[in-house]
């Protein structure tokens, strides 16, 4: 689907590819979203560049994301999308400036645009060119992004509780931090999906600072300088949240050792608590013909009672040592 956005903002879909192709005059931004090759040729014929396809968006490569070709500047740059799922993943949007005119090719629905195309109402008039369009566009996406690490946070933080914070009395099932390592990871994906989308915008802002669009608009250019630190400060804060999120993985794993390693211990502790009884009921167990005990009127509450007491005294042993 290809739908035009003119400077007045008012938005035109194009849906006959059959007309000879052309925009209105006043067109700044052309987005392509899932296109057929049929309407990438027909960009491509309007436009006279060559409009990356789906594959040529997965090139990891600097050189296949950041090029110029034909006056016209090239930009691929990676976007968190499905944030609001347990499967966030990552989607290649290009951006291409043609003259005065943005060209955005995605094949997802990340929210920023649908925020930005909400807002583009509210842009003043100097600001609607193509390179002023992608400026605020970027900015919309960076705080989009900055959105999405906040709510991340705050979920780590919630699932920090829970992890520790388990001195309650309600009851935890036995596998509740064997659950807890699930929701860590679901974390640690969406963190390192932020992590590899602004290092890609990182990337596109250092490259898109240097085109002459950019330069000669004053404005934008420091628009584009306020989003590259705003990425930075991001980077940085990301790094950090995984750095917790390891610490919260370690601590866990942890934890579950600890607990197991109980259990353990209350096995241990039992069998050397029951091994004196076992060892007095063994001996008077034995078949000799000659035991004394056997013609005790009092030897089985004799050997009852040294059953408890050998059992007694280990166990009121450890727990003075402080093992139980």
């Amino acid at each position: 689907m290809i739908t035009a956005y003119r400077s007045n903002c008012k938005s035109v879909e194009i849906r006959d590819l059959s007309q000879p192709a052309s925009f209105p005059e006043d067109v700044v931004w052309i987005d392509m979203l899932e296109p057929s090759r049929e309407e990438e040729l027909y960009v491509e014929k309007v436009l006279g560049i060559e409009v990356p396809t789906r594959d040529d968006l997965k090139d990891i490569e600097p050189s296949a994301r950041l090029y110029i070709e034909n006056d016209a500047v090239f930009m691929t740059a990676s976007l968190v999308w499905k944030a609001d799922t347990d499967a966030p993943t990552l989607t290649d949007v290009a951006f291409i400036l043609a003259g005065n005119r943005l060209v955005t090719i995605r094949y997802a629905q990340p929210k920023s645009f649908a925020l930005f195309i909400a807002a583009l109402h509210r842009l003043p008039e100097n600001w609607r060119s193509g390179a002023a369009l992608l400026a605020k566009l970027l900015e919309t996406i960076v705080d989009r992004t900055a959105e999405i690490l906040e709510t991340s946070v705050s979920r780590i933080d919630i699932l920090s509780t829970h992890v520790f914070g388990r001195a309650n009395k309600v009851r935890k099932p036995s596998n509740y931090l064997e659950q807890k390592l699930r929701d860590i990871a679901g974390h640690h994906r969406m963190i390192s999906k932020l992590r590899d989308s602004l290092g890609s915008l990182s990337r596109l802002l250092t490259f898109f600072y240097t085109v002459p669009a950019i330069q000669q608009d004053h404005e934008a250019k420091e628009l584009c300088r306020t989003v590259s630190r705003d990425i930075q400060s991001l980077s940085e804060h990301a790094s950090f949240v995984a750095g917790n999120i390891t610490f919260l993985l370690d601590a866990s794993l942890g934890l579950i050792n600890i607990e197991q390693n109980s259990i353990i211990k209350i096995f241990s502790i039992a069998s050397v608590v029951f091994l004196p009884p076992t060892l007095v009921a063994s001996i008077y167990g034995m078949n000799f013909q000659v035991m004394p005990e056997l013609a005790w009127a009092a030897g089985y509450p004799y050997s009852l009672a040294l059953m408890v007491i050998s059992a007694v005294i280990p166990f009121f042993f450890f727990r003075w040592k402080g093992w139980l």
